[in-house]
């Protein structure tokens, strides 16, 4: 093989004709390093693959079997329903958020089902992991576990054990000696990425790949992978509490708007098989400013609290800040409200929180947010029992949202007997006794409806 020096930023891996003292990419100082690499003559890699013609479509043939369990049903709504053979998923996530406590107790669980498994850690050693799995009461025979962080001989592992499910824990840790880069560089990850994908494709496996996520979000991996991979979960979830958000935002074969909601213990992970009711579960009574609105990730309702904090006046424009709402529908709704009620919001503070970490960022939000800042505002404080919901148009019209009758039987499941939504969905939605929906049509009789009972 031919030789070559090749100039590469070690912040963005850009290659370079020459030495500078300034990456031109990145603008990184002092990160440009002379390498020496190995180049293949053309046409070598491939010359003794298999090479196939276009195939009919109707003549390729697929494993027609179900997909596997995890045996964690949150887990497996994410997925889409469950594994799908010889895919590759990837988790991401903050460092410390419980991804390996995750995959562990997944493939605890497949253990005892007679899957054979294999855990690769590529930064524990095997009396950590050993740690981990008596923490959270796993013992099995076919739970098989390696601390390796070679690329090749984990390819090697992979073929040989004929694992059902394989988890690389994680990509930044593994390297190839090939490559001419230090372990977690952009290079590294995607040439680990691109082995482990082409070995999982030719075996009987699947493999979740783990990725952690910086500050930036884009250096340690998964926005680097996510094109490459079959589904991309994300971890999400704070620290300082204990529920945690795994959400798909890809999956080739499901939903992506799917989520499962775990909380953190002492013995692992937990499923929240209610979710309403854990977000709900410390609202406070008699607050003005709080109002319950119904959420709709992929198939599934939930009710989340969203409140509202309006304070003022101020010197100049007031402040507008969110936390789990889009801040330009707040912005949105604040102008419908200065225009169609004529509330004096300008020179106000308004702080907006959707309470417990969900993400409030659909249309059929809107209602709760112009709610909570007219009850804020008015220091009005909305019935205990009432759950409102819809869209709002520039108008200050109230729109249908879709899955109206979900959301309704959400709320009704959990007592709530007031319910405030679009006047077209009033048709649709199907009360039992002792329950009323209260129509309406424009923000403009919001306040009658919310504080006067409609």
């Amino acid at each position: 093989m031919k030789t070559e020096v090749v100039f590469i930023c070690r912040e963005c891996e850009a290659k370079l004709l020459k030495w500078m003292g300034r990456c031109p990419h990145c603008g990184q100082w002092n990160s440009i390093e002379e390498r020496v690499s190995q180049v293949a003559p053309k046409g070598i890699a491939r010359q003794n693959e298999d090479k196939l013609g276009p195939v009919p479509v109707d003549e390729i043939s697929y494993d027609r079997r179900p997909r596997l369990s995890t045996g964690i049903d949150e887990l497996d709504r994410a997925l889409g329903g469950g594994i799908v053979r010889r895919s590759v998923i990837l988790v991401g996530g903050d460092p410390g958020i419980g991804k390996s406590t995750l995959l562990t107790q997944a493939l605890g669980t497949m253990s005892k089902q007679g899957e054979r498994v294999l855990y690769v850690s590529g930064e524990e050693s095997l009396e950590q992991i050993k740690i981990r799995a008596d923490r959270l009461g796993i013992s099995s025979r076919s739970f098989l576990v390696v601390a390796e962080n070679d690329l090749e001989r984990i390819q090697e592992l992979i073929k040989t054990t004929d694992a059902s499910v394989v988890v690389l824990d994680s990509a930044q840790s593994v390297s190839c000696q090939s490559v001419d880069s230090y372990p977690g560089s952009v290079s590294q990850v995607r040439h680990v990425a691109a082995c482990a994908i082409e070995t999982i494709k030719k075996s009987r496996s699947a493999c979740f790949l783990v990725g952690h996520v910086t500050k930036d979000g884009a250096l340690a991996g998964p926005k680097v992978l996510e094109h490459m991979v079959d589904t991309v979960l994300y971890f999400e979830g704070d620290r300082g509490h204990p529920y945690r958000i795994l959400r798909a935002v890809k999956n080739r074969f499901g939903s992506v708007s799917e989520i499962g909601v775990f909380e953190m213990t002492d013995t692992g992970l937990s499923q929240v098989s209610n979710p309403s009711e854990f977000f709900l579960s410390d609202r406070p009574e008699g607050a003005s400013g709080s109002v319950v609105t119904a959420i709709m990730e992929g198939s599934r309702p939930i009710l989340a609290e969203i409140q509202a904090l309006v304070s003022g006046p101020t010197p100049g424009s007031g402040r507008r800040t969110c936390l789990g709402v889009d801040p330009q529908r707040l912005a949105l709704m604040v102008a419908v409200i200065e225009k169609k009620l004529g509330l004096a919001l300008n020179d106000q503070d308004i702080f907006l929180n959707a309470v417990g970490g969900v993400r409030a960022t659909e249309p059929g939000v809107d209602l709760g947010i112009v709610a909570s800042v007219i009850s804020s505002f008015s220091d009005r404080i909305i019935p205990f029992s009432s759950m409102i919901f819809g869209e709002v148009g520039l108008s200050g019209e109230v729109r249908p949202v879709a899955k109206a009758p979900a959301r309704v039987n959400e709320a009704v499941r959990l007592g709530y007997t007031r319910v405030v939504g679009p006047k077209k969905n009033l048709d649709s939605c199907a009360l039992p006794e002792g329950a009323l929906f209260i129509p309406i049509s424009h923000i403009r009789e919001a306040p009658a409806i919310l504080f006067d009972g409609g």
